[in-house]
């Protein structure tokens, strides 16, 4: 064995023994009669899972019953393969069948890093079931319109009836919706003019057109629909209007968006807390404060109350400025009026501060988040505490961040992982990157190339190509064993 793979092997047998000894810790806490969830979660996030998955689940003795496999599934769905495994291990048990819910977040998780062979063998294997519905192409629709794979997503809608399930309005508005979200609104506006007259458009069809067009953005196509909706009978209802208020803030045209909220006072449609969000939110990015904060307090007046989306566009107005004592100011109404603050909150102060490299205050934010279980930060809190840390050059917080989050269990999506690997090269700490760089690898997320460059690039140069030639093979059998999709 060469220096560099010893080197390479030393630092990942530590980094074993240390999560190792944390959840030891952990395991003192448990009862006598653990929780399936608990553990079957504790073994998932062991680094010998990685390799030993199957053989750890078996030694343990436990029987997962099908509402906890629903559970850690949700839990590990960035984690593809290794939930897929899982997923397996589960389904061989003594008298178990997997939910019509596992089943779609399997099918999602492996959507999500491509492995489109595997998640159609779980579709076949959900028709043998009589499980298939029509949520299931529509999470398969949405999943290839994300990816811009535009024909297979039309293909799906149109295998349906292959299936045994028949395209209703419900599937035809999943279509279309999965084309708008993935900005693909002129392909959606040719699908329902095409294929409308199968079907009866309501007034969630012609929504999902205005916000397709309200995001591309082209407001003159946005209000063409929305005059077709008008002639062709159908009423538009408070979703249609929240999201053209909505478009129309968001290009700037806040004016317009308030005489909207005119309009559906003549129409006799109450605006909601959703559409006073918008309009405070439009105002805070133009920086016009004090009309963010009397919109609010008009909405107030007019007996509309107060929700969390409101109360966080108030927040983020007054980061906008600057104004951090106003925004938790506004947080602390928000308890006394009952209304408690969600995760959405405080990654709103969080970005601010960081925008504005107020490193110290925004990590005593995420300090008080952690302290409350109501508030556990999720992957974007996570992937900007450490992305923060490494732009100012402190490794060692960054590393404790990610430490904190093996301790809670969580699994990183891919996006955390290259962020942390991206950092710790930059910063010259490769060996630590390569064994982050294998942990992605085993937990079946496939490395973007370009963290992947980075690190070959480094490896060249200290002449470390054992290392290299491992990790690359580790890679090559993620993608053989798993099905990806190449493209």
């Amino acid at each position: 064995m060469s220096a560099s793979m010893h080197r390479f092997g030393c630092i990942r047998s530590h980094a074993r023994k240390v999560f190792v000894r944390m959840l030891s810790s952990n395991r003192e806490n448990l009862p006598v009669l653990f929780d399936p969830t608990e553990k079957a979660c504790e073994i998932m996030a062991s680094r010998a899972a990685g390799s030993g998955l199957e053989v750890l689940l078996d030694q343990s003795g436990l029987w997962v019953p099908p509402e906890s496999a629903e559970l850690v599934l949700k839990k590990f769905e960035n984690a593809g393969m290794l939930a897929y495994r899982f997923f397996l291990w589960t389904q061989k048990q003594r008298n178990f069948s997997h939910s019509v819910n596992a089943y779609h977040t399997m099918i999602g998780s492996l959507a999500k890093i491509r492995q489109y062979r595997i998640m159609w063998d779980l579709v076949a294997a959900m028709r043998r079931e009589r499980l298939l519905n029509v949520e299931t192409f529509c999470i398969i629709m949405r999943r290839y319109a994300r990816s811009q794979k535009v024909e297979e997503t039309m293909y799906t809608f149109n295998v349906m009836d292959k299936f045994g399930v028949t395209p209703n309005l419900a599937a035809f508005n999943g279509l279309l919706g999965a084309l708008c979200k993935s900005k693909n609104v002129r392909k959606a506006q040719e699908v329902f003019d095409e294929m409308s007259p199968q079907f009866e458009p309501d007034a969630k069809t012609y929504s999902i057109l205005l916000e397709g067009w309200g995001r591309a953005p082209d407001l003159t196509k946005m209000r063409q629909v929305y005059c077709k909706m008008i002639n062709e009978g159908c009423e538009p209802d408070i979703v249609t209007y929240g999201i053209m208020v909505d478009a129309l803030c968001k290009t700037g045209k806040t004016d317009e968006a308030v005489n909207m909220v005119r309009e559906m006072s003549v129409r006799q449609c109450q605006p909601t807390s959703f559409i006073y969000s918008a309009i405070v939110h439009s105002y805070g990015v133009e920086q016009k404060i004090e009309n963010a904060v009397n919109t609010f307090l008009a909405m107030e007046r007019s007996g509309i109350k107060p929700d969390v989306v409101v109360y966080n566009a108030l927040v983020s107005a007054f980061c906008r400025v600057n104004k951090y004592e106003n925004a938790f100011r506004a947080v602390e109404d928000m308890a006394e009026k009952g209304i408690n603050p969600d995760l959405r909150t405080y990654n709103i102060i969080l970005s601010s501060m960081i925008g504005r490299s107020q490193t110290e205050e925004a990590y005593r934010v995420f300090r008080t988040m952690i302290k409350r279980p109501e508030f556990e930060p999720d992957s974007d809190t996570y992937t900007m505490m450490i992305k923060m840390f490494f732009e100012t050059d402190n490794t060692k917080r960054a590393l404790k961040v990610w430490k904190y989050m093996q301790l809670k269990q969580f699994v990183p999506t891919m996006h955390t992982f290259a962020v942390l690997i991206n950092g710790l090269c930059e910063k010259g700490e490769i060996d630590q990157a390569c064994v982050l760089f294998e942990d992605m690898i085993e937990k079946g997320i496939r490395p973007p190339g370009s963290t992947f460059s980075k690190l070959r690039h480094l490896l060249l140069k200290e002449g470390r190509e054992d290392v290299l030639k491992f990790l690359v093979g580790k890679m090559n059998d993620l993608v053989q064993d798993s099905g990806f999709d190449e493209e």
